[in-house]
């Protein structure tokens, strides 16, 4: 059954085209959403939410806790089993903006996993999602979370300590696929704005890198592989459906220009000493990915650029076929190589 929302605030501005429509359907992603004309919400349940339980033989635990009860913000919290000082990824899923869970069972799989093999203590943010919650609210949710995990470190929460004692927390990452990439990116830039630098608006944490695995941008320009008529038949991102994420998520009355979906557009100071930026070869965005890589070490930034090559868009949490559970399994070492340089 899918799940509704309602929220009376949607509006007719998602495009001409969309105003100008007589369908009770304003928009519809197909088998995943659909926003009706009178606010109504429905998110199709194509993805199973499971519990914090871990597979027998993934040497992780994990507990769900509560950020903010206010925003029902909270985040999956793994923690590897064996006790040490490990590094601190704060995580943010994909889904568009508009879809997705901290709960989905391929997140669950995949972070469990990441946090076992890499050896890290991974917070996995269940933030806000559009269109009822239209950017910066997703942006406002990974600056909370960040502080949050402050505040538990400052305050010697009893409470947390059971995964806060087994941080470095002078290793700390952020970290996200597809539009959780870019709300990793974003958070980034915010954390700067903050402060002078990144390290002061948030001690005793200290930012070491951001790890953006295919990271959702756009632009009103189209690139060459967003044009590309060769995409795998089951594509997890196609650019219709790109568009209509877009729609749903920025501002309304915003294109895809404007500096959060496009932040080539603008002149950005990312105050971060590194960048990891995972790529896959078949993605719709992997140009703008290239382009991104280009930018931050113009900018002077360590940019670590990882191609996977004959996959697409999220292979690494969609894509069960046997190339893609080995490039996830590369993906997962380069990931520990980089948060322990």
């Amino acid at each position: 059954m899918a799940s509704l929302s309602f929220d009376a605030r949607l509006n007719l501005q998602l495009g001409k085209n969309h105003q100008q429509q007589q369908s009770l359907v304003l928009e519809e992603i197909e088998g995943l959403l659909r926003v009706h004309k009178d606010g109504r919400v429905e998110r199709f349940p194509v993805i199973p939410s499971v519990s914090c339980a871990i597979s027998s033989g993934v040497d992780t635990h994990a507990r769900d806790v509560t950020i903010d009860k206010f925003t029902n913000l909270w985040a999956r919290v793994y923690v590897p089993n064996r006790p040490s000082k490990y590094p601190l990824l704060i995580y943010f899923h994909g889904g568009g903006f508009c879809v997705g869970s901290a709960a989905w069972s391929c997140y669950h799989e995949f972070l469990a996993n990441l946090a076992s093999t890499a050896s890290c203590v991974i917070v996995s943010v269940n933030y806000r999602l559009a269109p009822e919650n239209r950017l910066p609210a997703a942006y406002d949710d990974g600056v909370n979370a960040i502080m949050w995990v402050k505040r538990q470190v400052a305050d010697g929460s009893d409470t947390q300590k059971w995964w806060v004692s087994q941080c470095n927390l002078s290793n700390l990452f952020l970290v996200g696929d597809s539009a959780g990439a870019n709300i990793a990116f974003n958070v980034a830039v915010r954390l700067g704005n903050i402060s002078a630098s990144v390290s002061n608006a948030i001690k005793p944490l200290h930012l070491k890198g951001v790890i953006l695995i295919q990271p959702f941008f756009g632009g009103e320009i189209r690139t060459g592989s967003e044009k590309m008529a060769s995409q795998p038949s089951n594509s997890a991102l196609t650019l219709s459906a790109s568009d209509a994420y877009w729609r749903l998520s920025l501002p309304s009355g915003a294109n895809r220009d404007h500096p959060w979906c496009n932040p080539l557009s603008n002149s950005v100071d990312l105050s971060i000493p590194s960048a990891m930026v995972c790529i896959s070869e078949l993605d719709i965005l992997k140009d703008r990915n290239l382009q991104l890589c280009n930018a931050l070490a113009n900018m002077g930034k360590a940019v670590e650029m990882v191609m996977y090559r004959g996959v697409g868009h999220a292979f690494q949490v969609l894509n069960k076929s046997q190339m893609a559970r080995s490039r996830t399994q590369e993906m997962i070492s380069q990931i520990k190589a980089f948060i322990n340089q």
